[in-house]
């Protein structure tokens, strides 16, 4: 441990209350400081990127839902309806809605930023999902928003998604990078009954076959990935280079950090887990990675709203690091000093 992390755990532990008693909290404001490299860490200017894109591989039958629910969900997103739209204003947290492949041209619209690849990927039940360039102006284009929201203050920032047939994308991932069998990185994603699951499994496992054994992270995201979930990825390995907190959020989200984390390991220091998807897989992609989500309150939509339902949890951990008095400030007896 080095010494400023020693200062914070002392601070931490200086504070009016018993050792370790507020728990997780404890550990989150360990976190917020050390990123800030502050002991009196803040949170600014909260932002949430919820990326879209459409999915080739979705028109096979991947998905309950037909590919046009993309558009019409970011255009919910626009007109304030969505359930990440209702959290976000709860908790004051800015909102925008990235075109990263959507199958459609929209307006201008103030809260939506244009970073549109193409109008969805390739299917990779067929083909790559997307090329080397394509894959590389994610990044590029997904880097420089991070980088623009950063320049405004910002230093807190969670990634959501929206995207039919986008889990059985982030089941391929997990599958490739975690060297786990399909069969345990599947599932229902937006309701699917058993009969679309054995489709689903059968459309994957044909994928899988005819791709082979990928191991290189940025392969993995290029051969079964979509643009949301690139530009995610890209997203997140700006945020750390900005030494901002990253909020991941579900699924989907994670598995756009796990192939972020393979390309740059120091993201860890900076990546809060939200939450545990009701998703089946998903605690197994957090039991691979090592990570503590912050809740466990089965949701499964997506849309960064497992951030946004987190971020009072973590301004709360950083309140009490900034705000709370210490035994010695407040001088009330230490429990070694009786």
């Amino acid at each position: 441990m080095s010494t400023f992390d020693q200062q914070i755990q002392q601070a931490i532990d200086g504070k009016t209350k018993p050792v370790g008693s507020l728990g997780t909290l404890e550990k989150v404001a360990f976190q917020v400081a050390k990123i800030q490299q502050s002991l009196t860490p803040t949170l600014s200017n909260p932002t949430i990127l919820t990326f879209a894109g459409d999915h080739g591989a979705a028109k096979a039958g991947v998905s309950a839902y037909p590919q046009e629910v993309t558009f019409q969900m970011v255009m919910n997103f626009l007109n304030g309806g969505a359930a990440i739209n209702a959290f976000c204003q709860q908790n004051d947290i800015a909102l925008k809605v990235v075109d990263a492949g959507v199958n459609f041209d929209f307006a201008d619209a103030p809260h939506l930023i244009d970073a549109k690849i193409a109008y969805g990927t390739a299917s990779y039940i067929t083909e790559q999902a997307m090329t080397a360039e394509q894959l590389q102006a994610c990044f590029d284009k997904s880097a420089a928003i991070v980088a623009d929201v950063a320049k405004n203050g910002c230093n807190i920032i969670g990634f959501g998604e929206m995207g039919i047939g986008n889990t059985a994308s982030a089941s391929l991932i997990m599958s490739a990078l975690c060297g786990l069998p399909l069969e345990r990185c599947i599932g229902r994603g937006t309701g699917l009954d058993d009969e679309g699951m054995h489709r689903k499994f059968e459309l994957l496992a044909e994928a899988k076959e005819r791709h082979g054994d990928i191991s290189d992270p940025r392969m993995v995201l290029q051969t079964y990935g979509g643009f949301e979930v690139a530009q995610i990825c890209g997203g997140m390995l700006e945020a750390q280079k900005q030494g901002m907190v990253v909020l991941v959020d579900g699924f989907i989200a994670t598995a756009a950090y796990m192939v972020a984390a393979a390309i740059e390991p120091a993201l860890k220091d900076n990546a809060i887990f939200c939450h545990t998807s009701g998703e089946s897989g998903h605690r197994l992609m957090l039991d691979t990675l090592d990570a503590e989500p912050l809740l466990d309150l089965g949701l499964r939509l997506g849309e960064g709203t497992g951030c946004a339902v987190a971020y009072p949890l973590i301004k709360s951990a950083v309140a009490f690091l900034s705000d709370m008095a210490s035994f010695e400030s407040a001088g009330v007896s230490t429990a070694d000093s009786a």
